[in-house]
């Protein structure tokens, strides 16, 4: 009963072990490759358990048995039998009575009242000598007491591990190990080079089994896994990165890795800390866990949603990170190298891009409090924008004429200084005027004069060309007439 060689491991070629006890191992140790003697053994944090415990039909004495010898019946937990089939259970008696297995045995009320029954039929009528039986009535008989009956729908607990009942559950299983059986069955399926689609899935579901073929009626294509099959390797890489054999055998571990710590937070809680996490209800149970570990502990799964906006900013990029340090409580500058150009982070969440000189654009991955500091930090950047003095470029021409009519503003002011004395800038373009007492406010644009006293009110004419001003305002020329028209008009009567 040795095994045939080095069993040859199905694993994932880059996968990353965080913890031994993440590791499951399945053994075949009967029914691997062939029907009869289904014995199958796992291994999953620092349990074992074993299913079923049946006899190769086609093989007497001990030659009929699973590889009992592959293990230590003693480390075994717990015994499950799913039916009573002779394949699947005529081997129990010799397991429970003549080896150290001391863990329970369970099975349905229905398996145990027809176990009894078959097995001792199968003693009765097989014809080995005395010497070549495995066991004989009184061994049946014995093993009964240590059959444990479980019922549909429930769920014993061993070793502080739960039996979960025997039916379809209405959660997704991890792993489904099941039995098949012979039945001939043609398939037409397409792509031929087995890349991908429908004849790539049937092919990595029935690749492992010898007695299964692959007919191949068209050209092969370098690169292809029909090309890989054409050279007849011993294993082959799935879809999903495992690598699987051929042709598998008894006594052959199959490895797999499952994250089965449900984690509350990024790091474990100390006493008085507050957990925080999913609350996920199903049903009528209630479970806390950590985001990452939603789509591992339930059907659900989560999406990233990341969040870009654009929008005008004419002020200076450092200006900015400058104002929002002096608001916000968090804010640290980005190398360029990490942000392909200026660039900060505000609480670690959102990141502010300079994109150009009239834009820059902001980048968060969405939730509440994500979202809060972007809709925060936007009001703050518009308020900044708001706050930023406007500056107008002048052209060189506007520019002259502004100075020009400044000269003859002056110039004027000094003309009518030497004639009249008293004369002031006032309000609204006007010049204010006082001559013995009487007060007038000429209007240097239209040339209307305002007073007090009505005799002094009117309209004059400034004795100022302003085109001649602005141009020159050296050569202002005065209407004598004119301002001594008005000389007198403001003198009193």
């Amino acid at each position: 009963m040795a095994s045939t060689g080095p069993p040859q491991s199905l694993k994932r070629s880059d996968t990353l072990l965080t913890r031994e006890g993440d590791q499951l191992i399945i053994t075949p140790l009967g029914a691997g490759n062939e029907v009869g003697r289904s014995c199958v053994y796992m291994s999953y944090k620092g349990k074992t358990i074993l299913f079923d415990c049946g006899i190769h039909p086609a093989y007497s004495g001990m030659a009929a048995l699973p590889y009992f010898d592959e293990i230590d019946p003693s480390t075994i937990d717990v015994l499950l039998v799913t039916h009573f089939d002779l394949d699947h259970a005529a081997s129990l008696p010799y397991f429970v009575e003549k080896t150290t297995f001391k863990g329970p045995v369970f099975m349905t009320l229905a398996t145990k009242a027809i176990y009894t029954l078959l097995l001792s039929d199968y003693v009765k009528v097989s014809k080995v000598s005395i010497e070549d039986m495995l066991y004989d009535e009184q061994d049946i008989l014995r093993s009964m007491d240590k059959i444990e009956v479980i019922d549909f729908h429930q769920t014993l607990e061993v070793n502080d591990r739960h039996l979960r009942p025997a039916e379809i559950p209405q959660f997704s299983p991890d792993i489904c190990i099941i039995e098949s059986t012979y039945g001939p069955s043609v398939v037409m399926a397409s792509p031929s080079g087995l890349q991908s689609g429908l004849s790539r899935q049937l092919s990595e579901i029935w690749c492992s089994d010898k007695k299964n073929a692959c007919v191949i009626p068209g050209n092969v294509v370098e690169g292809t896994l029909t090309k890989t099959i054409i050279n007849e390797p011993k294993e082959v890489t799935l879809m999903n990165d495992i690598t699987a054999s051929l042709n598998m055998q008894n006594c052959q571990s199959v490895e797999m890795y499952f994250n089965s710590e449900k984690r509350l937070a990024e790091k474990t809680p100390e006493v008085g800390e507050t957990v925080s996490g999913l609350l996920v209800k199903k049903a009528f149970t209630y479970q806390i866990m950590a985001p990452d570990d939603l789509h591992v502990f339930s059907q659900l799964s989560t999406e990233n949603v990341s969040q870009r906006i654009t929008f005008a900013y004419t002020g200076a990029f450092g200006v900015l990170e400058h104002r929002l340090k002096q608001i916000l409580e968090s804010v640290e500058s980005l190398p360029d190298e990490e942000s392909e150009g200026p660039a900060f982070r505000v609480h670690e969440r959102l990141t502010v891009k300079y994109e150009s000189e009239k834009h820059i654009s902001l980048h968060w991955r969405s939730n509440p409090i994500s979202d809060m500091v972007s809709d925060s930090v936007v009001a703050l950047v518009l308020n900044i924008s708001r706050e930023i003095p406007k500056v107008v470029v002048k052209s060189e021409e506007d520019t002259k004429t502004e100075e020009n009519s400044k000269k003859a503003e002056k110039v004027v002011h000094a003309l009518l200084v030497s004639l009249l004395g008293d004369v002031k800038f006032g309000e609204n373009v006007k010049l204010v005027i006082s001559v013995d007492g009487n007060v007038g406010h000429l209007d240097k644009q239209s040339g209307n004069v305002e007073s007090e006293n009505e005799g002094l009110k009117g309209e004059s004419s400034i004795p100022v060309d302003p085109k001649c001003c602005e141009a020159n305002p050296s050569i202002c020329v005065l209407a004598p007439s004119l301002w001594f028209s008005l000389y007198f008009r403001l003198l009193p009567d």
